[in-house]
């Protein structure tokens, strides 16, 4: 069978991780402008402001915002058919509470769906990528506060009636899950927690905002195109138990719940026994006024769309831990591990592709995968980077066989970062997963200039045979 022929083939990026220019435009501040760059897998250091003298990696990223067409161009040479692109909310309410959207930086995402779809490339857009205004941090304390469900639907129905005819494929919070899972709150949604603060409760508190606002777009969204197909984003890092005691199995399956928390919400339109269960074991749980419960029902996506990267096992005695900077967990010996201690599972995107489908039967979208590693640029400029190949190809290859072999419904495969980019967790450059190197390196130096890797041309291949050929 292999894949559909309409499969969507691409790549995935972020505004905050791509575009820079980050005054220009009447731009606003957003909570990523404020982090700086650090390096080997140390987390980046946030800033309560932007400071003088201190480098941003965002700042300037790899300037997409001028260099949107050459981008463009090249990822139609590899034959893309989906872009997967953020919207950066500070671009069109620069303060997120205004009153009136920015021209400019509406004006500014019309010229780049417009350079997609002049290659027939469809974009695929998110809208809350980690890119909230600071603003909304410090006037209102970030999604604590109920009113930025108002700002944030304002914003998507924004730039939705803008774009109704240029965008059909939308997901509202990217790697909604996350706030519950492992990363830090401030980067998904830009808490930072008091002394005394019970830090469980306002994560359920702030999620369940964000699930507000997610279902409200999505009901607006139907009416502004009934055509547009809305999905929910989701990270999932894959847990297998340690060993085959019982045990092992309960403590797999707990540390899995918050993983579906958002996924059930979104799908099923309500708080299932699964998400009731993470309550008890936090002793809290969100509040919620009359009318929440309907608007979750009503508001739930066409496709789950999910980040996958690597495995992890979990155990209750003698698991030796790994810290990569996207996750924590227990290390598989069964595995090979990257610089940055992501274990390499593609057998695990196969499993991951399983359960997903197997718990909800909605179509799914793999929007992020691929392994941040060092490229050497050789005296004659080529770049072999024949361990992303690999990556690439045993991660594909599992893909296919959830499709032939186990019926997944499966609409496309966007890899992260298919032009070098910030890295979100530590703000390098070393990290690089694209299939275009940008001559760029952790401090800012650099002239930015583009140039193919040997992924570059064993994509364009890939996505020419539809998957066939690996």
């Amino acid at each position: 069978m292999g894949f559909k022929k309409d499969f969507f083939w691409g790549g995935a990026t972020a505004a905050n991780q791509c575009e820079g220019g980050w005054q220009e435009g009447g731009k606003g501040v957003s909570i990523i402008d404020v982090e700086r760059g650090a390096a080997d897998g140390i987390p980046r250091i946030i800033d309560d402001e932007v400071l003088d003298g201190v480098y941003y990696p965002s700042h300037e990223a790899i300037d997409f915002y001028h260099r949107y067409k050459e981008d463009i161009a090249l990822f139609a040479e590899m034959g893309f058919k989906t872009f997967r692109m953020s919207i950066a909310w500070t671009r069109i309410f620069p303060n997120g509470d205004d009153e009136e959207p920015n021209e400019e930086g509406l004006a500014f995402y019309d010229r780049v769906f417009d350079e997609l779809h002049k290659y027939g490339i469809e974009p695929l857009v998110t809208l809350h990528h980690y890119e909230m205004p600071l603003n909304l941090v410090k006037k209102y304390g970030s999604w604590r506060n109920r009113k930025l469900v108002d700002f944030a639907v304002r914003f998507g129905v924004t730039v939705m009636e803008r774009y109704k005819d240029k965008v059909k494929y939308w997901l509202t919070f990217n790697e909604i899950n996350a706030l519950l899972t492992h990363w830090r709150p401030w980067h998904q949604a830009g808490l930072v927690f008091a002394e005394k603060e019970n830090e469980n409760q306002t994560k359920l508190q702030a999620m369940h905002h964000q699930l507000l606002a997610s279902a409200l777009t999505v009901e607006a969204a139907k009416k502004i195109n009934p055509d547009f197909r809305i999905g929910c984003m989701l990270i999932y890092p894959l847990r297998y138990a340690a060993t085959c005691r019982p045990e092992d199995q309960v403590i797999t399956r707990d540390k899995m719940i918050p993983i579906y928390y958002c996924g059930d919400v979104q799908v099923r339109g309500r708080y299932t026994n699964v998400c009731r269960s993470l309550w008890k074991k936090w002793g809290c749980e969100p509040q919620m006024e009359p009318g929440d419960e309907a608007i979750l029902k009503d508001g739930t996506v066409d496709f789950i769309a999910f980040s996958y990267y690597q495995s992890n096992i979990e155990g209750e005695k003698d698991v030796e831990q790994l810290s990569g900077n996207l996750t924590w967990g227990g290390k598989n010996p069964y595995l090979k591990v990257t610089d940055w201690g992501w274990q390499i599972d593609p057998i695990g995107l196969r499993i991951a592709l399983d359960n997903l489908y197997d718990r909800y039967q909605t179509p799914l979208y793999v929007v992020e995968n691929g392994m941040g590693a060092v490229d050497e640029v050789k005296a004659d400029g080529t770049i072999d980077d024949d361990y992303r190949i690999e990556y690439l190809r045993d991660h594909i290859a599992a893909m296919r066989d959830a499709v032939d072999l186990d019926g997944v419904d499966l609409m496309g495969y966007t890899t992260w970062g298919c032009i070098d980019l910030v890295s979100a967790g530590t703000g390098e450059m070393k990290k690089r997963y694209g299939f275009i190197y940008v001559d760029k390196d952790n401090e800012g130096h650099g002239t930015l200039a583009r140039s193919r890797k040997k992924s570059f041309y064993w994509y364009q291949n890939v996505i020419r045979t539809n998957g066939e050929e690996l």
